[in-house]
């Protein structure tokens, strides 16, 4: 498992076939898996000691949840490998989510077995115990598996481990048929092991009986009446003095010598069947263990694969736990950045003139972290530091006071990277990183007793072994560069090593006191200057790192702080020299300026801050004015509905008001012929009252024309001129047609159709209604809407009862139609058709009278 391939789903990983593409093998060595990607060069040991990294990582180990991960945290090595990187901070990611959101995801019951599966593998019979962790081991790996598996969408790179866990067939059942949960061989293991133990369980019986029937018996001559065992034979404790009274084997005596335990004659043949069952119950374990020992080395190298893949999800957890603990964030990998080199001009000319510019030295390295907090620092006091050089810089030269934090930052520095490169997250706020090939660190008193080194020999030799091993890809760390010997003569030699590592590429950070770097790194390009602020008012440090101001001693602050006398101070700032007090009087106005700078930025921030919280107010107030506005449309759509309800219930009860006046029209109609034949014979008759419209006088004395409305006297109904011939007219009333003399036509004015057209279609269809419905071979919806209508028609009808057939068949449609009559107010009551008009597949309804 590693950068350049993904892990495959099941099996080992190896190599295979002449195009080197990978391919499974379940019963790969361990050592090929581990070293398919393992290119990594182990970094300096030495320097990872000077950093702590081994403290953070015995750390790290105690966040583990079983031997084989506590080892393999302890033995993390940063990787050097860009893309193997990324997949371990990306794994990291994932535990984090994982362990906060799936609760029940844990390595539980993983043992590390590898001692046993390689006792197995040489001919050792294993014993209970083993076989238990064993079983445990993998049904963890399954149990783990499945629950990985489950959640590949999510952890992808987790379930790539998850599908590497072996399954190892057969062996847990195996071990689960051979023995319990507490390691005791179960009499199921084998037919002989059943038959031996049901023999054991009679012969123990038959000893017990015996021995029951001489406690009985001899009771006055023992000193108790017990049984016990003794060199693995039952046997009773017999007073000394009735040796006599009991024949047996003296197997052993009390201490005061008063009690013998004996072995009764007549059970002796019985404790020797016993004793041979079970030393032949004992012979066959070992040989159900010794075989049960051969299939767990069948399956030996799948099974300390399945260790080493739960000994790295256990590390990766550790990881993720680490984090969560330090609050820490994923660095982000660049790669390592490549600088154009410059081309001389074409043309001859241009040549001639063309001086190529110094070669750039940047080795193309990135170190950017915001807010770095030391991991062995206390969180709650450690004050964090931006390690923020710029893209152009790759020496730092450090300087300030001491006790200023400069060895605590370096440090930090290192930690950063180291962790970084093993997948751990970082305590910061953001980073940035490139992969470094190495890390080399000068930190702290390196004098050697043993070698009778001085401190400044020692930090030499030291320094000697670095620069022999540094390149373009290494991080080197140095504090103190050239103390220990002449002030002089050590600034000297710091800035040739300075300059001898910038010519290299080496990315480098150092801490020194000497003035003579923070003018090379002010003249020199790649080189930066960075001090570790330092309060004069309270004489501490504040360990907040500043990229790009040389640090000031403060020497003669504190000294005047402190109270010492004013002369001495003016007579060492004369010796320290005109350019020194210069100098600091410049470093005082740049950090006077910085303050100035930093107070301006907050001020900056803050109303930034305060224009994002007027923002967020006004939206607020728009999506509450959004909301409110909603509610007011949904308050006015429930309002404009609760009306249109209303008015279908008034529309529905005009329906029926206007079914009732139809009804009462065609009662006058009749009542308007026999008018006729009166007025036939009376020839001034008046209109009767029970007239539901009353006579509308002429409003128009001039002959009909086509296209007039009228009002048909003989109906009392609205219609429309169609033509004219003789002294009749064709007269459109709703949707009818009919002839009228035209002296039975008022003129009404302008045609109203509308105003008529429901009552004469509701005229037409009354007068045409049958007192007979038949609902045979209709669906129960179809047929009950056609039995409202018919029933509304027989009511406007005046009819006084309607036969409806529906048949029998399965009763649906009747129950509907008897279910329906009973609920419409049309119908008085209904019953059944009697034998001469259909029976049960009839109904008659009778209609309410008008």
């Amino acid at each position: 498992r590693g950068s350049k391939f993904p892990p495959p789903k099941g099996g080992g990983l190896g190599w295979g076939g002449d195009d080197e593409t990978p391919k499974l093998f379940t019963n790969l060595p361990l050592t090929a898996t581990s070293q398919f990607f393992a290119y990594n060069q182990r970094m300096d040991t030495k320097t990872m000691k000077t950093v702590e990294f081994d403290k953070i990582l015995n750390i790290l180990a105690s966040y583990t949840s079983f031997s084989a991960g506590e080892a393999k945290a302890r033995q993390l090595q940063p990787t050097t490998d860009l893309i193997e990187a990324r997949q371990w901070q990306t794994e990291t990611a994932e535990a984090i989510i994982l362990l906060e959101t799936h609760d029940s995801i844990t390595i539980g019951g993983t043992r590390d077995v590898r001692k046993v599966i390689d006792n197995a593998q040489i001919g050792f019979t294993l014993p209970a115990a083993d076989f238990l962790e064993v079983r445990s081991t993998i049904v963890a790996a399954r149990n783990l598996q499945r629950q990985l598996l489950k959640a590949e969408d999510e952890f992808p790179h987790l379930a790539e481990i998850g599908y590497m866990l072996e399954k190892c067939p057969g062996l847990v059942s195996a071990i689960g048929r051979t023995m319990d949960d507490q390691g005791e061989v179960l009499d199921s293991a084998s037919e002989a092991l059943g038959s031996i133990r049901r023999a054991m369980k009679r012969t123990h019986n038959r000893l017990q009986s015996k021995l029951q029937s001489i406690l009985h018996s001899s009771g006055k001559h023992l000193q108790e009446p017990i049984i016990t065992m003794r060199n693995g034979r039952y046997v009773v404790p017999l007073k000394v003095e009735s040796r006599n009274r009991l024949k047996g084997i003296v197997h052993d005596h009390s201490g005061s010598g008063a009690t013998l335990w004996m072995e009764p004659m007549a059970t002796v043949e019985l404790n020797n069947d016993y004793r041979r069952l079970q030393i032949d119950e004992q012979k066959e374990i070992e040989r159900i263990l010794s075989a049960l020992s051969g299939k767990v080395a069948e399956q030996g190298d799948a099974i300390k694969r399945i260790v080493e893949r739960m000994a790295e999800l256990d590390l990766i957890f550790a990881r993720a736990r680490y984090a969560a603990h330090i609050d820490g964030v994923e660095p982000h990998f660049v790669e390592w950045r490549t600088f154009p080199v410059p081309r001389p001009p074409k043309h001859a000319n241009e040549q001639a003139k063309w001086t190529p510019p110094p070669p750039n030295l940047h080795p193309g390295s990135t170190i950017w972290i915001k807010g770095a907090r030391h991991p062995l620092l206390d969180p709650l006091t450690a004050v964090p530091t931006d390690i923020t050089p710029d893209d152009d810089t790759f020496i730092v030269l450090i300087t300030g006071p001491n006790t200023g934090g400069k060895t605590v930052s370096l440090k930090t520095t290192g930690l950063m990277v180291l962790m970084a490169q093993s997948g751990l997250h970082l305590p910061a706020v953001e980073a940035r990183l490139t992969i470094f090939d190495d890390l080399f660190a000068d930190i702290g008193d390196e004098q050697s007793i043993e070698q009778s080194l001085s401190t400044f020999s020692a930090h030499i030799s030291n320094i000697i072994r670095v620069l022999e091993r540094a390149d373009g890809r290494s991080l080197l760390i140095f504090d103190e560069l050239g103390s220990g010997t002449d002030p002089a003569e050590g600034a000297a030699l710091a800035q040739a090593i300075t300059s001898y590592l910038r010519d290299k590429g080496a990315t480098t950070f150092i801490a020194t006191h000497y003035p003579e770097l923070k003018l090379y790194a002010s003249q020199t390009k790649g080189a930066v200057n960075a001090s570790l602020l330092f309060d004069v008012e309270t004489l501490s440090p504040t360990y907040e790192m500043v990229i790009g101001i040389p640090g000031k001693s403060n020497a003669f602050a504190i000294a005047r702080r402190l109270g010492l006398d004013g002369t001495i101070l003016d007579d060492a700032m004369r010796l320290a020299g005109t350019g020194s007090n210069e100098t600091g009087a410049i470093l005082d106005e740049i950090y006077e300026l910085r303050e100035q700078i930093e107070s301006q930025e907050a001020g900056t921030r803050l109303a930034y801050k305060q224009a994002d919280e007027s923002r967020n107010a006004l939206r607020n107030r728009l999506n509450m004015i959004e909301d409110e506005r909603q509610t007011v449309l949904a308050e006015a759509r429930e309002e404009v509905e609760k009306k249109l309800a209303q008015i279908d219930r008034e529309i529905a009860q005009a329906r029926r008001q206007l079914r009732d006046a139809t009804s009462l029209t065609k009662v006058k109609k009749v009542h308007k012929q026999m008018e006729q034949v009166e007025n036939k014979l009376k020839p001034t008759v008046p209109l009767s009252k029970r007239d539901a419209f009353p006579a509308i006088p002429p409003r128009h004395t001039a002959p009909l024309q086509v296209g007039d409305a009228v009002i048909v006297k003989t109906l009392n109904v609205k219609g429309e001129i169609l033509s004219i011939k003789k002294k009749e007219g064709m007269v459109q009333v709703g949707r009818l047609q009919m002839r009228a003399k035209l002296r039975d036509l008022l003129y009404d004015g302008v045609p109203q159709k509308a105003e008529v057209e429901s009552k004469i279609a509701a005229v037409s269809s009354a007068a045409d209604t049958s007192m007979e419905l038949d609902l045979r071979g209709k669906r129960v919806d179809t047929g009950l809407s056609e039995l409202e209508r018919h029933l509304d028609s027989a009511f406007l009808s005046r009819l006084p009862w309607v036969r409806i057939i529906h048949g029998k068949g399965t009763g649906r449609l009747r129950t509907a139609v008897r279910h329906a009559l009973k609920s419409n107010p049309h119908v008085k009551s209904w019953e059944e058709g009697k034998d001469g008009e259909g029976g049960a597949g009839v109904t008659v309804a009778k209609i309410v009278d008008g």
